[in-house]
């Protein structure tokens, strides 16, 4: 073996070396871009933990490659493991960054000065020029026209030498705002691990929701919350309230407004209290915000059996798939006899007919109402125990109603406030009637809880502050040195920026001016 050869680390040199390669302003930096980069599927797909039946859809449109994202985590980004890796690294190598270098910013503040260099002409600003002031006046003039510096002076052998240092406040701006990162991680990290969010439909006219985990249509939490933490507050729906651009005009159908009204009860034993909740104007109850997300029509459906019993009379929301509001629903009737019924259709709220003759929505307002839908017979598959969503049928064990040209068997109806209650009402094939009653709305509310939620909003203005301190305030170093050489004083001046700027030599006239006037000089430079 070579005699040159380089030894091996052990184990406390390895440790040491990995420890300052994480700790480095450059890894920090790139882990944050890295962070970044890892954060970009969490834009192009969707997620899990803001809207479940999108990623159902998603998985619908595509079968081959949805399996393989989500064994890659694509639809839970920001809970997989390898974003909470980079993001626990990014923690940790920015921490390991800021201790050092607060250190080394305390001792900076205690230390003295840096001395005056032998040689000022070797520095990028520096000047001499003489004056009839004695070396302690040029001192104490010097004193003066700095300002608030830290300032030591010195004679040596009747060579008075004075050293100041000015800027302290940009390496605290930059560490206010490397800090601030750090804030801002740890806030979004305890509202991700200790927040909830889920969302609800409400029918008005009296729905209620109860803030429960059984009563969400989705729900998501934090790896560290458990539902016994959800507060104990309630709602009922008395009325939904839409307005849109009405027709001919140039954003016609676009939503005006939206505004949920209702009363609530923040917890058991407490009275009622009004709400009114509009966009972006949410309902605040304790810790937790009930933002309306959302609207749409739920006909009230009236569904007899074969045998003439009421086995459902109710609200059925039918969620909204575009502009227009042409909305699909599902209707599960378990109760039906001699077999379960389930319906699937659609909701048009202001219908009319194509050129194709085909039923379309050319409005979202429901000003025409109409309701079609197919009718399946048999099993609904919900005796086994296995969770379904409301929204979807499972036509597994069940046979459709076709007409006799073998095409599936369509109910069309419309509402019999309109067109009276013998209208409205139509006869299933194996017996029984479908009713359509009248039209309600439903608000869709995201309730969600953050915890330290403003921490982030803080730390980002700290940040910014930080930030702008670190790039306007001027760490300058200057030095004066003034001797007596007969009966003159010769005064020498040098200045040094420890961030290389353009402005040095401007900067070093500017003190000069307000140096000469301390001493009532007007003498030119040399």
């Amino acid at each position: 073996m070579s005699s040159n050869a380089v030894p091996a680390l052990g184990r406390r040199e390895l440790t040491r070396w990995f420890w300052r390669q994480l700790t480095s302003m450059r890894t920090a930096l790139f882990l944050l871009l890295l962070l970044a980069i890892t954060a970009i599927p969490g834009s192009i797909y969707p997620q899990r933990g803001v809207d479940a039946r999108a990623v159902e859809t998603y998985f619908l449109d595509h079968p081959k490659a949805a399996p393989t994202l989500d064994k890659l985590g694509f639809f839970s980004v920001y809970t997989s493991p390898w974003f909470s890796a980079v993001y626990l690294l990014l923690m940790i190598s920015l921490v390991g960054c800021i201790l050092p270098r607060t250190f080394v910013y305390f001792r900076a503040l205690r230390a003295r000065p840096p001395r005056a260099p032998r040689h000022f002409s070797r520095l990028p600003a520096s000047t001499t020029f003489e004056t009839s002031s004695t070396p302690d006046e040029v001192a104490a003039a010097a004193r003066k026209a700095l300002g608030r510096a830290r300032i030591d002076v010195v004679d040596r052998d009747g060579v008075v030498e004075l050293s100041a240092e000015k800027g302290f406040l940009r390496e605290a701006g930059n560490l206010v705002f490397h800090v601030s990162v750090v804030v801002v991680l740890i806030g979004v990290a305890v509202g991700t691990l200790y927040g909830y969010r889920g969302s609800v439909i409400v029918t008005d006219g009296g729905g209620r929701f109860s803030n429960s985990l059984t009563q969400y249509d989705e729900f998501s939490s934090g790896s560290l919350f458990s539902s016994d933490d959800l507060p104990p507050f309630s709602f009922t729906l008395d009325k939904m309230s839409t307005k849109f651009q009405p027709f001919g005009s140039p954003q016609e159908g676009a939503p005006r407004e939206f505004r949920a009204q209702g009363t609530y009860t923040p917890k058991p034993g407490v009275g009622e209290r009004d709400f009114d909740v509009t966009v972006n104007h949410p309902l605040q109850v304790g810790s937790s915000s009930v933002y309306l997300v959302g609207q749409g029509y739920a006909p009230v459906i009236k569904i007899t059996d074969a045998k003439g019993n009421v086995v459902w009379n109710d609200a059925v929301p039918f969620l909204p798939a575009d502009s227009t509001y042409t909305s699909n629903g599902v209707i599960k009737v378990p109760d039906a006899q001699p077999e379960q019924l389930g319906f699937q259709g659609f909701f048009l709220p202001t219908a009319a007919q194509n050129a194709k003759g085909a039923s379309i929505s050319i409005f979202p307002a429901a000003a025409n109402p109409l309701l079609g839908l197919f009718v399946w017979h048999g099993d609904l598959g919900l005796d086994d125990g296995k969770a379904q969503s409301v929204f979807t049928l499972d036509k597994t064990k069940l046979e459709q109603y076709l007409r006799s040209d073998g095409k599936g068997f369509r109910i069309s109806l419309q509402p019999a406030s309109e067109v009276g209650e013998e209208a409205s009402t139509a006869k299933l094939p194996g017996g029984g009637t479908v009713q359509y009653v009248s039209t309600a709305q439903f608000a869709r509310f995201q309730i969600s809880s953050s915890p330290l939620v403003k921490v982030p909003l803080f730390g980002i203005i700290a940040g910014l502050i930080g930030l702008m301190t670190s790039l306007t305030v001027k760490p300058r170093r200057t030095w004066v040195r003034a001797r007596q050489d007969g009966s003159r004083t010769v005064v020498e001046v040098a200045v040094l920026d420890r961030v290389s700027r353009d402005d040095l030599p401007a900067d070093l006239d500017a003190f000069l001016e307000r140096f000469k006037q301390s001493l009532g000089e007007t003498e030119e430079t040399s």
